[in-house]
């Protein structure tokens, strides 16, 4: 079982214990038939709503990211993290910067490459930059399965 698995499993169940909760109680300030509980019960209403499309899409994103990261290592293209780290374990950022550099001129030299853009999304993780990370992931995706 891989490593991070059990601990988005426990995360994710404790987030549906959180959403059930809370639609008890929009359930039951909508049941008592006064508008302020109903305007409240709506309000309350729309956070868990939130938090399960929220869930769903990273769980989503998940899946096919390993999907294409199973296809690069069946191929043995799936790139090995080399960066130096600190004694405590954190990522030398100036190496991660550089990576960086090149591979973000690897995909722009072929931007229609999946594989190029799955690189680039764990160089931009490495360098810091998460949502940029989460968006260039998304870009593979969407290219793996175009192509």
């Amino acid at each position: 079982m891989r490593r991070g698995l059990v601990p988005a499993l426990v995360l994710t169940a404790l987030m549906g214990v959180y959403v059930w909760l809370v639609l008890t109680r929009v359930i039951a300030l909508l049941g008592m038939g006064e508008p302020v509980g109903i305007v409240l019960g709506l309000a309350f209403g729309i956070l868990p709503l939130l938090v399960l499309w929220y869930i769903v899409a990273e769980w989503l994103l998940a899946t096919r990211v390993q999907r294409l990261a199973d296809e690069l290592a069946a191929t043995d293209e799936l790139p090995v993290d080399t960066l130096p780290r600190s004694p405590g374990g954190r990522i030398d950022r100036a190496a991660a910067s550089a990576q960086f550099e090149t591979v973000k001129a690897q995909v722009e030299a072929e931007p229609e490459r999946w594989q190029g853009w799955f690189n680039l999304g764990f160089a931009y993780d490495a360098a810091g930059d998460r949502r940029r990370a989460r968006a260039a992931l998304r870009k593979a995706v969407a290219l793996y399965r175009a192509g």
